[in-house]
């Protein structure tokens, strides 16, 4: 209120007043608070320069971490694949691996699902709860493999050898086909098959398992 009556004073009383010498205004004499923090413009601006750098560096460092995060879910997919077992490190989901040699290597729950393993080599390697889910088999050696507990669900094992191999407990469910496959000595104990699949089985099946001793024809059930 003060101030407002100071004001209209002035502007009734300006055409008395010299223009030389104008009265001086009450709030020149108001000193500023010690505890108000006043800048000049050159602080500001380094102040304003400091804050620029620090948000500049703050969207530097979420560009980068973004950026690094979106790597991970870009990766290459063949690399996103890799064998499930321990053993062998190899990409080998989904991939075509026709006449690859795995011969005598140990691919303990390596995974093979949806993989072309046309005339591949599996010969004497051990293939304990591998899966080759889906996968193309055609062909392939699988002679005196082990393959228990295996997973061969809709794989077509056409044409392969499976001599003396083993696949106690091993997974032929679905459309897995092992037509024009050679399966003398192998041990099929414990593996669910169709009955179609099991009528083909025992008219070729013949010989004994060097390992287990078992009965081809009798891992069949055959009659």
């Amino acid at each position: 209120m003060a101030l407002l009556y100071h004001f209209n004073t002035v502007s009734l009383y300006s055409k008395k007043l010299s223009v030389k010498n104008p009265p001086k205004s009450p709030l020149c004499f108001i000193k500023p608070h010690s505890s108000l923090n006043y800048h000049t413009p050159k602080v500001l601006e380094e102040k304003l320069e400091k804050r620029s750098f620090s948000l500049g560096e703050t969207l530097s460092k979420a560009s980068l971490l973004a950026l690094v995060s979106a790597s991970v879910f870009l990766v290459d997919p063949a690399l996103a694949f890799k064998g499930g077992g321990p053993y062998g490190s190899e990409v080998t989901r989904g991939q075509d691996l026709t006449g690859k040699d795995f011969s005598g290597k140990t691919l303990i729950k390596q995974d093979f699902k949806t993989s072309i393993l046309r005339q591949a080599n599996f010969k004497g390697a051990k293939l304990l709860g591998a899966s080759f889910f889906d996968a193309d088999l055609t062909g392939a050696d699988l002679s005196e493999a082990d393959l228990r507990g295996a997973d061969f669900s809709l794989a077509n094992v056409t044409k392969a050898n499976l001599s003396d191999a083993n696949l106690e407990g091993a997974l032929a469910t679905g459309n897995t086909s092992f037509k024009g496959s050679n399966i003398t000595g192998a041990d099929f104990t414990d593996v669910p098959l169709r009955d179609d699949q099991r009528e083909y089985l025992c008219k070729v099946a013949d010989g004994v398992n060097p390992t287990t001793g078992n009965a081809t024809r009798d891992t069949l059930l055959c009659n």
